[in-house]
């Protein structure tokens, strides 16, 4: 903890008095780091929370005395512990301010009791106490955070195994401990560094040469003016004075925007901001920032400027491209650089082969040194050809993706990555009775150089195998203490036969080898290969039932490593097969009637954890339907329904997860129904977790396919928090589950109506740009639902939205192509639309995507193709000018989908209306086709077969060409359907067919005459004239031929 906060944090510099903590991001983040540990520090660790310190930590606390409540005597300015220590004084006592606090229990529960100020107590105590190891465990032990090599930890090791001392232990667990929180934060305050912004002087130039261009008096331009107030530049390429440089200045401009009066900006490597500008008496520079941090200047301007925002988006496209030019003419000195390097090394290398061919055949004949494992080189064609087959799978199924961990070592992460997407769409995609194993392990000697960690991790496995419990306990501790994410570590276990030992510790009586164990476990479990070897020494049935323990630590960590390792299908397997589904429904009960996270008492906060595990695992193993309905069975909905309606963040993620998986079956959308859980999944919708909104958004998709549920997010007031999210785009996962919560509420009417209001049509307009695929689906999918409705079409057309659209047309995502064909169909009904959609060509992009391969984006294509004929200016001679456009609508008929014939049947329907594209169409065979669909059940595919038949018609001696081709009888029948719409274009294409008498015979054989009589009388009039017209036809024909015999 020491090396953390000398090197990670950041203080105040030295001046009169002591060095505070300043106040920024990263200094927050270390303390809530901290925070954490010490909260759970006195249930995950309860022995070593009742140690006492060598010192006291001392600091002025802002506490009042009237906030200690039971197990503290409490006076007017004086609080003591009833805790005490062997000599009889309190381990903790306030004298206020003063506070003394002298073991890691009433540390933690200090934290408890200071509720919202515990982050301002934290800062007092570590700015008070500099050197805390020291206080804590005395001089002694001020060595652990200095102890880099494991060889000096593995000889203080040896010496504690033969120590008896009880004291001497829990000191080097504790020391064990800090130094494993020392790595932990060191390292998130790297990640914490290397998510900030970076700005170099060379990316600042060029912004600012590129904004130069675009500047000027003119109305288009971006800026009047932009200048540097230094002409000098320096050899870094920095203007800034050097004494500025060492804060990270790079330079200081003079903006001129349009609207608003001359900014003076600093670009530093932290950003952009605004300056105190040029002081009046000497014009020197104010360097004191005067507001936020913007990434860029572009950003900056945007956000001061109106005009420059405005007349940017105008030039956005070209400023991208200048940008990009100026990107490649950056990379090209180096690439050639660092061509004449490698033909330089080149050279070398072939003047020295042979004196290393000779080299080599020495070490050849020397000792190999064993490698870890070859397995991911060996395997990675095989399992990227698996990748592929799966991934095309996967789309032909339309199953959803897991997002993949974050890569373990840098140079294999793109690997590792791979191997678990793979696992993760075989997971989901394939039936349980298929099994995937995995090539087997090779493990084969290479003189590769293996890093220290690797051989110190096989020593520490050593006294796993020969050691006492206490011997053990320690090195598991030890083992730890190193960073198990790396694959290194993970494979130096695994090699040396670490995890059959691990495995066998979980079945021993002693509890904490099995919790040094499952710690070990969980973390490196996080390994796709790892995960497997676990399974295949059956580490899982060890498990699962582990998760009957009455020790609540160790359940939460069997069930957290059961969440890693059920990540695919045959490990959920095995956990269902052993009764694990069961036992991980039973952890939810645990936490069951719980007040708010402010009032838990230590007890139930361990029942909270043990929930919040429990849920985790199940949400890991309800990725196969097996599970879904083993927790269904098990009683899981209605806990899962009921640990929803908590407070605990850390727990209802892993719960809306599971929530999540399972409704995408029909029975737990009614049980969510019956459970009321919609309710509570749109009060989450307003938690300040992003996580938890994205997971509460991503179930109300996967339920709102139901008409009712869609109700109820409209009734308990979940549409506006949707709409108001749409407003933060900045995390993509959450902004595509709520677009696509969205989308599926927008399939009714009235809650069309409520996003009108809440202005969310023209913001997801706003989103047709720069989004992900997976955000755009659903955006277009929204819009394309609210634009069934006349005002919204207008708002979409006015907002800019038609061009958006029509650009998506190009695009090759099969569910992105369904839903912005309909979307733009929709807006076609539109005449003033229309005009726009075929000044951009949008027609030709629409008949061009009835070629596509798939089937849902050929019938979306031919559907808003209807309403674009219908309403374009000049259709027939539109249509005419697509080359070969009406041939391939014609041989579309003969596809065997029945939403792409009744797509087509449909244009086709449209396209008759011009007479001489029904003569084109009737060139290349369309009477013959259509006729081949009449014997047909779908009531959708007979109602707009009847109308294009009806249509075609029209023409030549088409209606005797119908009835050659036997489609007569069949059309007959339809009118024994319950659909009305059937009905009425049924009897429209007899209508037009009994204009030939052959045709009238085959009705009449058919008894099209009583059916038709019965829809005289119907309410529809269109029904009513075509069946009249059509018996009149029958009638007229029977009485000439009567005529006719007699005369």
């Amino acid at each position: 903890m020491g090396v953390a906060l000398t090197r990670s944090a950041q203080w105040t510099a030295a001046g009169h008095g002591t060095r505070n903590l300043e106040i920024t991001p990263l200094n927050e983040a270390i303390l809530k780091e901290i925070i954490i540990f010490v909260e759970s520090f006195i249930y995950k660790h309860p022995q070593e929370a009742n140690y006492v310190f060598v010192e006291p930590l001392e600091w002025q606390t802002k506490l009042d005395p009237s906030a200690f409540g039971s197990g503290y005597a409490v006076s007017e300015t004086t609080v003591k512990s009833e805790e005490v220590d062997k000599n009889g004084e309190p381990l903790l006592f306030l004298s206020v301010p003063q506070i003394k606090i002298r073991s890691f229990g009433q540390l933690s529960r200090l934290l408890f009791i200071a509720k919202n100020t515990k982050l301002k107590e934290a800062q007092a105590c570590i700015e008070a106490n500099r050197n805390p190891i020291t206080k804590i465990l005395g001089l002694d032990y001020n060595v652990i955070n200095e102890i880099n090599e494991d060889s000096t930890l593995l000889t203080i090791l040896d010496k504690i195994t033969k120590d008896e001392d009880p004291e001497s232990e829990t000191k080097v667990k504790i020391a064990l401990l800090l130094k494993q929180l020392d790595l932990h934060l060191l390292n998130h305050s790297l990640r914490h560094i290397s998510l900030e912004i970076r700005l170099n002087p060379r990316t600042v130039k060029n912004d600012i040469e590129l904004l130069k261009k675009f500047s000027g008096k003119g109305e288009q331009t971006v800026l009047e003016s932009i200048d540097y107030t230094s002409d000098y530049e320096f050899s870094n390429g920095c203007r800034a004075p050097p004494w500025r440089q060492m804060q990270g200045e790079i330079c200081y401009v003079l903006v001129k925007p349009h609207d608003v009066e001359i900014l003076c900006l600093t670009c530093s490597n932290e950003g952009v901001f605004l300056n105190g500008g040029k002081t009046d008496d000497e014009g020197e520079i104010n360097y004191e920032r005067k507001g936020e941090i913007y990434k860029d200047l572009v950003t900056l301007l945007k956000e001061k400027s109106a005009v420059f925002s405005e007349n940017m988006s105008k030039q956005e496209v070209r400023f991208s491209e200048e940008q990009q030019k100026e990107k490649d003419q950056l990379n090209e000195v180096p690439k050639e650089e660092e061509a004449a390097a490698l033909h330089k090394a080149s050279n070398a290398s072939h003047r020295s082969n042979l004196e290393k061919n000779q080299i080599n055949l020495g070490k050849n004949q020397m000792t190999k040194r064993l490698e870890p494992s070859l397995n991911w080189k060996t395997t990675v064609d095989a399992k990227e050809k698996r990748r592929l087959q799966r991934d095309n799978l996967e789309e032909k199924r339309g199953g959803r993706l897991e997002k993949p961990r974050p890569s373990i070592l840098p140079g294999r992460a793109q690997l590792i990555r791979s191997i678990e997407k793979a696992e993760e769409v075989i997971s989901e995609s394939s039936s349980e009775s298929e099994e995937d194993e995995e090539p087997p392990d090779h493990r084969q000697e290479a003189n590769a150089d293996l890093p220290s960690e690797y051989w110190q991790i096989q020593k520490l496995v050593k006294y796993l195998k020969g050691g006492n419990q206490t011997a053990t306990v320690i090195a598991l501790c030890s083992m730890k203490d190193f960073n198990l994410a790396q694959e290194t570590c993970q494979l130096a276990i695994r090699d040396v036969g670490g995890l059959e030992v691990l495995i066998n510790l979980l079945e021993t009586d002693e509890v904490k080898c099995q919790i040094g164990s499952l710690k070990i476990l969980k973390e490196i479990s996080h390994n796709p290969q790892i995960r497997r070897n676990i399974v295949d020494l059956g580490g899982l049935p060890i498990m699962v039932n582990i998760l009957d323990s009455p020790h609540k630590s160790l359940k939460c960590l069997a069930a957290e490593t059961i969440a890693n390792v059920a990540k695919f299908r045959r490990a959920r397997q095995a956990v269902r097969r052993h009764g694990g589904i069961t036992k991980l429904v039973a952890l939810l009960d645990c936490g069951q009637n719980l007040p708010e996270p402010a009032y838990l008492s230590l007890y139930e906060t361990r029942d909270v954890e043990v929930a919040r595990c429990g849920a985790l695992a199940l949400w890991s193993c309800s990725k196969s339907y097996a599970n879904k309905e083993a927790i269904r069975k098990a009683g899981g909905i209605p806990l899962l329904a009921r640990l929803l309606k908590t407070s605990h963040q850390d727990m209802l993620i892993p719960v809306v997860g599971t929530l999540q998986e399972c409704a995408s079956e029909e029975n737990y959308r009614a049980a969510i129904k019956a459970e009321r859980i919609i309710e509570n999944l749109v009060k989450n919708l307003n938690s300040e977790n992003e996580q938890l909104q994205e997971h509460c958004a991503m179930a109300i998709y996967q339920c709102a396919e139901d008409e009712e549920t869609r109700d109820l997010v409209r009734l308990h007031g979940g549409l506006k928090p949707l709409a108001s999210l749409l407003n933060n785009t900045d995390n993509k996962e959450r902004l595509a589950a709520v677009t696509g919560a969205i989308w599926k509420c927008s399939i009714s009417k009235e809650n069309v109506i409520k996003f009108r209001e809440y202005k969310a049509i023209e913001t997801l307009v706003g989103l047709l740009t720069d989004q992900p695929e997976e955000v755009l689906v659903n955006v277009v999918g929204a819009l394309g639902e609210c634009c069934q409705e006349h005002e919204n079409r207008v708002i979409v057309r006015r907002c800019g939205g038609i061009q958006p659209l029509v650009n998506l047309l190009v695009g090759i995502n099969q569910a992105l192509l369904v839903n912005v064909t309909k979307a733009v169909g929709a807006c076609a009904v539109e005449p003033e639309s229309m005009m726009i959609i075929d000044r951009l060509d949008g027609v030709r992009l629409l008949w061009s995507l009835l070629k596509n391969p798939h089937a849902d984006v050929k019938a979306s294509a031919a559907w808003a193709l209807c309403p674009c004929i219908q309403n374009a200016k000049d259709a027939g001679e539109m249509v005419r000018s697509f080359v070969g456009g009406l041939e391939l609508v014609v041989n579309l008929l003969k596809s065997d989908n029945k939403e792409v014939l009744a797509s087509v049947c449909a244009a086709i329907t449209n396209i008759a209306k011009d007479e001489e594209n029904l003569a084109v169409i009737t060139d290349h065979g369309v009477v013959p086709l259509l006729s081949k669909l009449a014997n047909t059940n779908n009531d959708k595919l007979r109602r707009h077969l009847a109308e294009a038949i009806s249509r075609c018609c029209m023409w030549g001696r088409n209606r005797v060409a119908f009835g050659e081709h036997k489609a007569v009888a069949p059309l007959v029948r339809y009118l024994k359907s319950s659909d009305t719409n059937v009905h009425r274009a049924t009897a429209q294409a007899l209508y037009q067919l009994s204009e030939n008498a052959d045709n009238c015979i085959t009705m009449h054989e058919n008894g099209a005459v009583k059916l038709l009589l019965d829809m005289v009388g119907s309410p529809d009039q269109d029904l009513q004239e075509a069946a009249a017209g059509c018996i009149s036809n029958i009638r007229r024909l029977a009485l000439a031929t009567e005529k006719a015999r007699y005369t």
